[in-house]
């Protein structure tokens, strides 16, 4: 009996002083996660959080997300915007670039249609104001959609009783509403409900839970390493043009065999020559591969390339480590219902 009391005091001692080391462990993290909130707390003003687009007309965004599925706007029925934007993978292809309906390859990286609707401009060298002049583009490209122009399409559209009712729906008080210049505003509607707020906007809001240890620490390195010059607002990008690479040639950190002057073809400006649009890091580790010609597949490749390029500074592997732990709370998904054609009466 005595043996027997012995062990279960023993037992007990030991629970006792694992529950204890468990409190110690949990009590350090909490203070090392208090370090990197104060550290942060003054460097979290070049951010925004992500707002949803809650205010357009259902009726328009029901049009847009139709048409966006729909492989009628391609002359032979077999592309549509989901394509190359597909929505079940964070609206990319994850192809380096997009072959087009006869088979041939765009120039460059086909970008995620997820929060474009935020950026200051569309494409890579910004041709494009909004999403809504973007979506038209496109389609009408030979080497893309290649309808051969606009009433091509608009006729097409006009034998569907379904987009008869669907159009006079999102624009009542047309009397001809079926337009190419609607379509545009259509899809743009839907792409505008595209916003994927992460984790990451709850932690700019205030909720200092929202973030583990590791993402705050990866967060002071993206901030200090100098990434926010570039990658900053609600974006986390997407705002600004910048050449690529300020320091060496881009082609040579990305192995590209063809070199690409980038905005500079678009303004005939020589200091555009190599300048891109910034791309937003939302959703960035869904959304390989990297940068205007899609030659780099690794995230972490990426960031080092950056980190050299544009700032000069060789990362050591750690600083890569916690800046693409960071870059990953930046992850977050639409519903499921934009996901895949609605279901339409």
């Amino acid at each position: 009996m005595k043996k027997f009391t012995i062990g279960l005091l023993s037992l007990s001692f030991l629970i006792s002083c694992s529950e204890s080391k468990k409190e110690e462990v949990a009590s350090s993290s909490n203070d090392e996660s208090k370090r990197y909130d104060e550290a942060l707390a003054d460097k979290l003003n070049v951010f925004q959080p992500l707002e949803l687009a809650d205010t357009l007309n259902p009726a328009l965004v029901k049009l847009g997300h139709s048409l966006y599925f729909d492989n009628q706007l391609s002359r032979k029925q077999t592309m549509s915007c989901n394509t190359c934007h597909n929505l079940s993978t964070f609206g990319v292809d994850n192809q380096p670039t997009s072959k087009g309906e006869e088979g041939k390859f765009g120039d460059r990286n086909s970008p995620t249609t997820l929060n474009a609707a935020i950026h200051t401009a569309q494409f890579w060298d910004g041709r494009a104001a909004t999403v809504e002049e973007q979506a038209g583009m496109p389609i009408l490209n030979p080497i893309e959609m290649n309808i051969p122009n606009e009433k091509f399409l608009i006729d097409r559209l006009k034998k569907s009783e379904l987009y008869q009712k669907l159009f006079k729906e999102a624009f009542p008080n047309e009397k001809d509403p079926i337009t190419y210049n609607n379509l545009k505003k259509a899809i743009g509607a839907f792409e505008r409900k595209l916003i994927t707020p992460s984790r990451f906007d709850e932690y700019l809001k205030g909720n200092k839970d929202a973030l583990t240890v590791e993402e705050k620490k990866g967060l002071l390195t993206f901030i200090t390493t100098g990434c926010t010059t570039c990658h900053n607002g609600a974006g986390v990008g997407g705002n600004m043009f910048q050449k690529f690479a300020v320091y060496g040639n881009y082609w040579d950190y990305t192995k590209s065999t063809k070199i690409d002057s980038g905005k500079v073809k678009i303004t005939k400006l020589a200091g555009d020559r190599f300048v891109f649009k910034v791309p937003s890091l939302r959703n960035i580790e869904k959304t390989y591969p990297y940068y205007h010609d899609g030659n780099v597949n690794n995230l972490e490749d990426a960031v080092k390339i950056m980190a050299k390029a544009q700032l000069n500074k060789d990362l050591t592997e750690e600083e890569v480590k916690d800046i693409v732990t960071f870059l990953k709370s930046l992850t977050a998904d639409i519903p499921a219902e934009y996901k895949s054609a609605p279901v339409l009466q």
